[in-house]
């Protein structure tokens, strides 16, 4: 029988007891068994209590090779769909890292810029802490000359009034 044959394949569920019958009556009390969940999940068909209808045009029964085919190109499709993701995934965060190391280097650019400036200033206050240092060894110089030559002079003026007040007195 070929698929063009007929519309379904029919069979009945056996009344007499048989090693399968408590099988299907198990599959008779349940409401709806699907066999999607054993099988191919583009079939969609379920076993009824009595009569069951098996299409022999559905894709889980064909016997050429494009459902395969089928099969194939749509996990291609979604193998594609998942790498497309994957790589828009991947060049967003590849984006926010671009950015997270742009704002650094901002951050690091401004942090150089501003140790710049403040070294420059410390080399300014530098600068002016040894000119007053050098202004203050020059004033120092010069004071202790001035007081080399103070001492001398009260040295001096020591000894001329030690001497005059020898003159004063009347020599025997």
């Amino acid at each position: 029988m070929k698929p063009s044959d007929g519309s379904g394949l029919y069979y009945l569920v056996p009344p007499s007891p048989s090693p399968h019958s408590a099988y299907f009556s198990t599959i008779n009390n349940m409401q709806d068994f699907h066999l999607n969940q054993y099988l191919n999940p583009s079939c969609n068909f379920s076993i009824h209590p009595q009569v069951q209808e098996l299409n022999l045009q559905s894709p889980c029964f064909s016997n050429n090779s494009t459902s395969d085919e089928a099969d194939e190109q749509q996990v291609s499709i979604i193998i594609n769909e998942r790498k497309q993701r994957r790589m828009i995934s991947n060049r967003e965060s590849a984006r926010r890292s671009r950015m997270r190391k742009q704002r650094h280097l901002d951050e690091l650019l401004s942090q150089v810029a501003w140790l710049r400036k403040e070294n420059h200033q410390l080399i300014d206050k530098l600068n002016q802490v040894s000119e007053s240092h050098d202004r203050v060894l020059q004033e120092n110089t010069q004071l202790k000359e001035e007081t080399s030559e103070l001492r001398q002079l009260v040295s001096t003026m020591k000894l001329r009034s030690q001497y005059s007040y020898f003159e004063d007195f009347p020599s025997n």
